[in-house]
């Protein structure tokens, strides 16, 4: 197998074996974005006015638990989630405290999720009892006006006050 091929290649036919990347190195790290949809509409990231998926077409926190679980039977050992802004999606509390259950039985070393922290502020202590131990917070500018550029929609005072 190349590189080339952008594959992923399981090592044998049981759900138990590790998965192996083109280059030959195990995989042990799982990125999910849970939505495409964001509280938030950054210049580089979507139009102001975006068009999102249909719901309907989105896998339900029940179908990416199910994906979760494959990965982690194939030696997924570190779960981070994405979006869009995951804290917005209906009913991530759920998912997230299922996945935190994992790490909680030593199933998963990690959950992290990566968010533009607008959310933070009433999540954070949910997220902490769920089993969160690292929070990746994308922060473009401490200034607020610049702030206010870039995200369009975005309060500053918010993310900051849930840091």
């Amino acid at each position: 197998m190349t590189p080339d091929n952008a594959q992923i290649a399981i090592a044998s036919d049981t759900p138990t074996d590790t998965l192996i990347d083109p280059y030959g190195r195990r995989v042990d790290y799982l990125r999910v974005s849970v939505t495409d949809r964001c509280d938030f509409r950054c210049v580089y990231c979507m139009a102001e006015e975006m068009t999102f998926l249909p719901k309907a077409e989105l896998l339900s926190l029940e179908e990416l638990e199910v994906l979760c679980r494959r990965f982690m039977a194939a030696g997924v050992r570190k779960i981070r989630l994405t979006g869009g802004e995951p804290l917005v999606r209906r009913n991530i509390m759920q998912f997230i405290s299922a996945l935190g259950a994992e790490v909680k039985a030593g199933n998963l070393d990690e959950l992290t999720i990566t968010t533009n922290g607008s959310q933070l502020g009433k999540m954070a202590d949910d997220l902490y009892a769920a089993g969160v131990r690292r929070i990746n917070i994308s922060l473009d500018t401490l200034d607020e006006d610049r702030f206010r550029a870039i995200t369009r929609w975005g309060d500053l005072a918010k993310v900051m006050a849930g840091l």
